[in-house]
């Protein structure tokens, strides 16, 4: 899971529940402090048993560049409400949650970035309707299922969940085990682990572990693309990142020193090069400053 350097919100950001057609959901949205219009809106999807707190440290770096920026809790997600049926979290409701996500801004087309899980996520909406979308942005996330080792990971997780029938604190514990006495120590964690709705990870991990490579279909989409990632990456491969933006004709863009979240883990060069990118094919207006 990704591990957010800090926890307090800068002061350009605050929190709030989206109001959309499909729910409410728990994000935080950052804006650029001048008050002026933001040159554009970006709305960013975690990951695999993430939050939007992986993000916070993107926040104010691109409200400072002109960006209103807007991390999700995704349905289920920690402090978003979702339902207790896993086929509620398959990627085509997901994906149907964005579309509604992105209305609810009110700012027109945006940027949409997913990470990791979440660029399946962002995938399944462009696919959908690519209309509300400038831009896309699969950062850590790969063309199809992830990696013969986290597949095994996930089955488990699943096996835990649905099989042994331990709920999330039990599974909680048992990652303490795993991960050693420091684990125990981490109250954020804790408290977004035990938030999330059960039924999220397991039908997001189904998604994960079944997930067919549909590159070929999204490269046909009109959206402008970039695939974004660490150096190093234990979800899907660095080569299969090259080859699916290779295919996509993305743009590319490898992280020096960061893993899996570059966003938490360099997110200063990770805002540089979203900005560089955002710049690239969706040039900034001079009125809107």
């Amino acid at each position: 899971m990704s591990r957010p350097p800090f926890l307090t919100l800068p002061g350009c950001a605050h929190a709030y529940r989206l109001a959309t057609a499909r729910g409410e959901f728990a994000v935080h949205d950052a804006r650029p402090e001048d008050g002026g219009r933001p040159r554009g809106t970006v709305l960013l999807v975690p990951g695999f048993t993430g939050s939007k707190e992986d993000f916070i440290a993107l926040l104010e770096p691109l409200a400072r560049a002109g960006v209103r920026a807007v991390a999700v809790d995704g349905r289920g997600q920690y402090e978003s409400p979702g339902p207790d049926d896993e086929r509620a979290y398959a990627l085509d409701e997901l994906a149907l949650d964005v579309l509604a996500q992105a209305d609810a801004l009110g700012d027109g087309p945006v940027h949409l970035l997913g990470h990791s899980f979440g660029g399946l996520v962002a995938r399944a909406a462009v696919l959908a309707d690519a209309r509300p979308f400038r831009s896309l942005t699969l950062m850590s996330s790969g063309p199809a299922a992830v990696g013969a080792e986290q597949r095994d990971r996930t089955r488990l997780l699943i096996h835990a969940l649905t099989e042994l029938k331990l709920d999330m604190e039990s599974v909680w514990r048992e990652k303490v085990r795993l991960d050693g006495p420091e684990a125990a120590q981490d109250a954020f964690h804790h408290r977004r682990w035990t938030g999330t709705n059960p039924a999220q990870l397991v039908g997001a991990g189904r998604q994960l572990i079944e997930t067919e490579d549909r590159t070929a279909e999204l490269a046909r989409t009109a959206p402008p693309k970039h695939v974004l990632s660490g150096e190093e990456d234990f979800a899907w491969p660095v080569p299969a990142m090259d080859a699916m933006a290779a295919a996509l004709g993305a743009r590319r863009t490898v992280i020096a020193e960061a893993g899996h979240s570059p966003a938490a883990e360099r997110p200063g060069p990770t805002a540089a090069a979203l900005l560089a990118f955002w710049d690239a094919v969706s040039p900034a207006d001079p009125t809107s400053r």
